[in-house]
């Protein structure tokens, strides 16, 4: 991508691109939200469930390439745009499935939505950032957290108060393409960079390996917590299923104020520093819940998980972004189709290793991750600092 002189004041780029961060992080848990109902609705059981919610990530891994090709090709921001639309009337179709295989073609298509918008987001967050002699590139994915607790928690009121999944889901993709219509006139302007013709299912070059690896590291261990933080706490810890709620709750609330104040770290200690003890972080919380299964203790270490997790993604792509072989889309793309396969595959592994040894073992292995992250940092260049 190229960066032509600024047509809006970079301030109102800044909020126009936050307002689709909002848009991606409120959509995506108003939808987890009611994945009971319409599993209700739809009467499925737990294995048609998820096999209906592998349809999602199938449909972001299979278009990612796609969407790398045509960040390429196109402004970033006019591909974020359509991609906030069609991930809206997705989210909007979601509830109005009557059928199982109806339900499986508009999961497969709400993920290749989401990856669609979140890839040219970030692509744009990263352009933007380049008009930034500070760091700017955390605080997105704070906000994104932070809209991911207003749909949660506007999930529960509507559940509470009985409001149907269609009803619901509509009414926020209504709302949420009218901020996407109000706000992408102020988006940010950049044009590709015109490259040679490659094959659409790529690897990084050698230059990204390392930050795929990171970003495969990072993104595991987030999502490790996300399904089995709860688990852990039950069956290793012994606590209730409310402390095991709580020690989620730590780990998500550690995670998003991490991502708030990671501009000044940045700003402060550099880039490669912060990523460095990010994945000690990482290593000294899981390794706390292992040695010492105890409540406070667990849910500290959770804490630390949060912390460390929290700016990983972001500052990856930001370093994909500079890369000097790709332009910033397709890197980006390239750095996330490896990402997503820690987010989707290693989790699963947790429960195979769990089968044959226990949870805390499993999760003594995952620890070795955050070993990844920083022996993968320290071989990063110089201009990372």
């Amino acid at each position: 991508m190229t960066n032509p002189p600024l047509t809006r004041s970079p301030k109102q780029i800044r909020i126009a691109t936050a307002v689709f961060f909002f848009i991606s992080g409120f959509g995506y848990t108003t939808w987890a939200s009611r994945i009971p109902s319409i599993q209700h609705d739809l009467n499925l059981n737990e294995a048609q469930l998820g096999a209906a919610l592998f349809a999602m990530p199938v449909g972001l891994l299979a278009t990612m390439p796609i969407t790398g090709r045509l960040l390429g090709k196109y402004s970033s921001s006019r591909i974020m745009f359509f991609g906030a639309l069609f991930f809206n009337l997705m989210l909007g179709l979601l509830g109005y499935a009557v059928h199982y295989w109806e339900f499986l073609l508009v999961l497969f298509c709400f993920g290749s939505s989401r990856n669609l918008l979140n890839l040219s987001m970030n692509t744009d967050s990263v352009g933007l950032q380049a008009h930034y002699k500070k760091s700017i590139i955390t605080t997105f994915h704070g906000i994104w957290s932070m809209a991911g607790f207003g749909g949660a928690a506007l999930g529960y009121f509507m559940v509470a108060n009985h409001v149907l999944p269609q009803w619901h889901l509509l009414s926020v993709s209504t709302v949420l393409v009218t901020l996407s219509l109000c706000f992408a006139p102020f988006t940010l302007r950049q044009q590709p960079v015109p490259q040679p013709d490659k094959p659409i299912f790529s690897l990084p070059d050698k230059t990204l390996i390392s930050l795929s690896l990171i970003c495969f590291s990072s993104m595991a261990c987030e999502n490790i917590m996300y399904d089995w933080s709860g688990i852990y706490m039950n069956k290793a810890v012994h606590s209730t299923h409310a402390t095991a709620t709580a020690a989620f709750v730590v780990f998500m609330t550690t995670l998003t104020a991490s991502r708030f104040t990671g501009d000044k770290i940045v700003n402060r200690y550099g880039i490669k520093s912060l990523m460095q003890y990010s994945g000690l972080l990482i290593v000294t919380g899981f390794l706390l819940a292992v040695i010492f299964p105890i409540v406070p203790v667990a849910i500290t270490g959770f804490g630390l998980v949060g912390i460390g997790t929290s700016c990983m993604v972001p500052l990856v792509f930001a370093e994909a972004g500079k890369s000097k072989t790709m332009s910033k889309g397709p890197a980006i793309a390239a750095v996330s189709t490896i990402g997503y396969l820690g987010f989707l595959v290693v989790p699963p592994l947790v429960g195979f290793v769990a089968q044959a040894l226990n949870l805390r073992w499993s999760f003594a292995i995952i620890a070795t991750l955050g070993i990844v992250i920083v022996w993968m940092t320290s071989k990063l260049k110089t201009s990372t600092n």
